[in-house]
């Protein structure tokens, strides 16, 4: 029995601690704490949850993950991948319901992490990732338009086209106000790695580089929106205060009330969120293992992100993940322990308890903004213009996943991208098992089951036909067997020889076709012989008691046997 595969990187990396690991980690585990604060804010609102929800997520499921992930340098928190799950759950669920789901999503995710999951995890097709990032990110930039461009609307739509429907409707009512700070917003995050090369910047300010485009635009714009309202007299910039109660108390942890109806109705939601934590966490600590040359523990990562979205919405926050943005801002920093990320979560509780109420001056329009970068740099247009070029199946899977995602949901999506695409292996994996006749005679050359000394060739007798598998006999291959022995069987044979010595497995599938096509055989009066059959897929034929049906002398090792058996069976039916 294998013991459970739980071996958190914090411990090991504890051991040989330092003075000089730990400055780098401090360093790096500040900026990263930073960076992450504008990212937890605009998550949180945008998934439709107060904001200090966001920065909760960011605290308590950064600590968990830094403390009990399967990476060195993971850093954890809310991300945008969940924003569209996220939103759609509160709507039909409400908070309540979220709680429930990622609670259920955490005990997934440590029943995958427990069952060895994790490598299989990281084999999920890429169109599908592709395909339902690429949903994501259209569906995160659609829900910041209206902030973006301060559009008056009384209701908006939660359907993908009716949401623009009714965008283009109230073109009308945008305030020049509000779209100038979100489009400056946008321009100055997107210009702001451009901006940080200027040559007198890394002469004399190069702490700039390490500042955040997302933080900068939010500080400037707060103070122009702040100076606009008090000299200029504009109020139609709508910030968070004026949306949402700031509060920055630390909630003490609450169990949810727990019933089997609700825990039923909330399956599929937690399976999505567990499924797109799984992905997102394993794919950022992958990109980290090439960059800092180390090797995560899959398992553990995942039972690490299942702990951390437990204990997330005990304390009133929602479904955290791996980010990558932030894991490789942590690397490039220096940050090369868990304790850099435990170190960034600490600093989000210093800025939670102490600056919080500052939050409330934020113009919604400017988090509209970084929300906007973040959709597209989660978009992957490149990659996703690149599969357009691949086979027609995959192509497929992926405009599937992305157009499910933005016209439905993230749900349906995932479900219907994962069923799309097991039914596409399925395929390809039976076209990967030929089923040809062999006429006249056989080539010895290179062959692995023929005992005929100096022979270069087998002549096929009168009255048997041989046929070669090559490939694993499982479904699709039963039917193709058939459809080969009608196109190329003459009059009815005495004797079939089937060739087996290249199936390296034979399922339950290929062994019911395989025993149908036996009973058939037999009553046409033909006889089947095997040839070539290995160790393992014999193994299954007697644990079934086949070769009571077919005949222990019909079961042979070799060909030249299956032949002589052959002309055995045909003789005695001459006789």
């Amino acid at each position: 029995m294998k013991t459970l595969d739980f071996k958190p990187k914090f411990f090991s990396a504890i051991k040989n601690y330092n003075k000089q690991t730990f400055m780098a980690d401090l360093m790096a585990g500040i900026i990263v704490g930073i960076v992450a604060l504008p990212l937890a804010i605009a998550f949180g609102i945008a998934s439709g949850v107060s904001p200090e929800k966001g920065i909760i997520t960011a605290i308590v499921a950064g600590l968990m993950i830094s403390l009990f992930g399967g990476s060195k340098v993971q850093i954890g928190g809310p991300t945008g991948a969940f924003i569209v799950i996220v939103y759609g759950i509160i709507q039909q669920y409400g908070m309540q319901g979220l709680t429930v789901a990622t609670l259920m999503a955490g005990v997934f995710l440590i029943l995958l992490g427990v069952l060895r999951l994790g490598t299989i995890i990281k084999y999920i097709p890429y169109p599908i990732v592709v395909g339902f990032t690429s949903g994501i990110a259209v569906t995160i930039f659609t829900t910041q338009i209206k902030d973006l461009l301060g559009l008056t609307m009384d209701h908006v739509p939660s359907d993908f086209i009716e949401k623009w429907i009714a965008y283009i409707q109230h073109l009308g009512s945008i305030d020049l106000w509000s779209a100038l700070v979100g489009i400056l917003s946008v321009a100055l995050i997107g210009l702001w790695p451009s901006l940080t090369k200027n040559s007198f910047i890394n002469s004399y300010l190069s702490i700039l580089k390490k500042i955040p485009g997302s933080l900068v635009a939010i500080i400037i714009m707060t103070i122009g929106v702040l100076l606009l309202k008090q000299y200029a007299g504009v109020t139609s910039v709508e910030t968070i205060g004026d949306r949402f109660s700031i509060n920055s108390t630390l909630p003490g942890a609450t169990v949810p009330a727990l019933s089997w109806e609700v825990i039923k109705g909330l399956v599929g939601p937690a399976v999505t969120i567990a499924v797109l934590g799984a992905i997102e966490s394993l794919l950022s600590a992958t990109v980290a293992d090439g960059v800092i040359g180390d090797h995560h523990n899959s398992n553990t990562e995942l039972i690490g992100q299942g702990i951390a979205n437990i204990a997330s919405p005990l304390f009133g926050g929602i479904p955290a993940t791996g980010a990558i943005a932030r894991t490789m801002t942590n690397i490039n920093n220096g940050g090369r322990t868990p304790i850099a990320g435990i170190i960034h979560a600490v600093v989000l509780l210093l800025i939670f308890l102490f600056l919080m109420p500052l939050a409330q001056y934020i113009p919604m329009a400017c988090l509209a903004g970084v929300l906007v970068i973040v959709s597209y740099g989660m978009s992957g247009w490149r990659s996703f213009l690149a599969m357009m070029r691949n086979p027609k199946s995959d192509v497929t899977v992926l405009l599937l996943t992305f157009f499910l995602t933005i016209i439905f949901d993230l749900t349906v999506a995932i479900e219907f991208g994962l069923i799309c695409a097991c039914l596409l292996f399925m395929r390809r994996m039976a076209e990967t098992t030929e089923v040809h006749a062999v006429l006249n005679e056989i080539d010895l050359n290179e062959d692995a089951d023929m005992q005929a000394g100096n022979l270069e060739h087998l002549t096929i007798p009168e009255g048997v036909e041989v046929y070669e598998i090559n490939g694993p006999y499982f479904f699709g291959a039963g039917n193709r067997f058939e459809d080969i022995m009608a196109r190329y069987g003459g009059r009815r044979p005495r004797v079939r020889i089937i060739r087996m010595r290249k199936v390296p497995f034979i399922d339950s599938t290929g062994l019911h076709n395989l025993e149908n096509m036996v009973l058939m055989s037999q009553k046409e009066g033909i006889t089947i012989v095997l040839s070539g059959v290995n160790s393992k897929v014999e193994d299954v034929l007697i644990r079934n008691n086949f070769q009571q049906l077919v005949g222990e002398k019909n079961i042979c090792n070799h060909i030249d046997l299956a032949l002589a058996r052959a002309n055995e069976i045909v003789s005695n039916m001459t006789v």
